[in-house]
């Protein structure tokens, strides 16, 4: 997949291209209808393509108001590449986007910079200056140029609306059956191995301190059985995310601990996916209920079933 750092690059491309719009957050399967209705479109020789923004748009529009986010943007980029789109636009959300009357944007930017043949967003999907733009709208000014546009209707799942807001809820639910169901995958967090203050060496469970994006949504607090991944290999094991209340609550942190792992990673990636729920967090009276509930809490790792036919 090519990724263009803006709109200019495409200049020199005069193949025709067949255009995905949204943020896509978390690559949801309502998302995923989007991008599939985009290969539907695809012709040979044509290009098939996303734009999507660096940072949220509220973040520009109403930054007290900006939600956290189901995928940071490298695991966003990664999602779409991983649908076989051929491009992606990754712009920034700015004054100068957000300025743009809804016309112009169809007509100047995507027509005229772009070589837009065939545009295809969610059928809620608002663009242009105070949202003004629609599929109605793209219909009307698009048609005249022989541009075809695809209105994707949303998604259900039991009757709901499958989007990026359901799947926030459902995590600070910890309700990891509907996160999955609706990604169509498992949720995963990943970050950088940090130096933490010691005390799961010290209890005799060393744990790896994950320095996750601050824009990442996070699941309930709790106690997790999950599979983590490193340096392409998984291991069982458990994360805790929370304030280490017996400690004194802090800041939240994400600690894994993996069975059947010893080495020293600081600084290196790690990440964890397959959530399952074990407990609440809580203080304890003392280390040694701390520590007796660890232990309790690691004879939930376990491996799935697996059959030799």
């Amino acid at each position: 997949m090519k990724i263009h750092q803006g709109l200019a690059e495409a200049k020199d491309d005069a193949r025709p291209l067949v255009l995905a719009i949204g943020f896509f957050d978390g690559l949801h399967l309502g998302h995923r209808e989007i991008v599939k209705a985009v290969m539907r479109l695809r012709r040979p020789g044509f290009r098939a393509a996303v734009l999507t923004f660096r940072n949220h748009p509220a973040t520009h529009l109403r930054p007290e108001r900006v939600p956290p986010l189901i995928s940071t943007l490298e695991e966003r980029v990664n999602l779409l590449a991983s649908t076989g789109i051929d491009e992606l636009y990754l712009i920034p959300f700015d004054e100068q986007i957000a300025s743009l009357e809804a016309n112009r944007f169809l007509e100047d930017v995507l027509v005229g910079q772009l070589g837009l043949r065939a545009l295809v967003f969610g059928e809620n999907f608002r663009f242009g200056v105070g949202r003004k733009g629609d599929a109605a709208l793209a219909k009307k000014i698009l048609s005249e140029r022989g541009v075809a546009v695809a209105a994707v209707s949303p998604l259900l799942d039991a009757g709901e609306r499958v989007s990026s807001t359901r799947v926030r809820t459902a995590l600070a639910a910890g309700d990891f059956e509907t996160v999955n169901r609706l990604l169509g995958e498992p949720y995963s967090l990943s970050g950088r191995v940090v130096l933490g203050h010691g005390r799961g060496h010290d209890l005799g469970f060393p744990t790896a301190n994950l320095d996750v994006a601050p824009e990442k949504t996070l699941p309930r607090e709790g106690v997790y059985g999950v599979v983590a991944r490193h340096d392409g290999r998984d291991y069982h094991g458990l994360v805790s995310i929370g304030t280490n209340p017996t400690f004194g609550a802090g800041a939240k942190t994400v600690e894994a601990w993996l069975l059947d792992f010893r080495r020293t990673i600081y600084g290196e990636q790690l990440a964890v996916r397959d959530f399952r729920f074990i407990r609440e967090q809580r203080a304890f009276t003392n280390v040694e209920d701390l520590i007796a509930q660890m232990k309790e809490d690691a004879t939930h790792v376990h491996f799935p079933a697996f059959t030799l036919t």
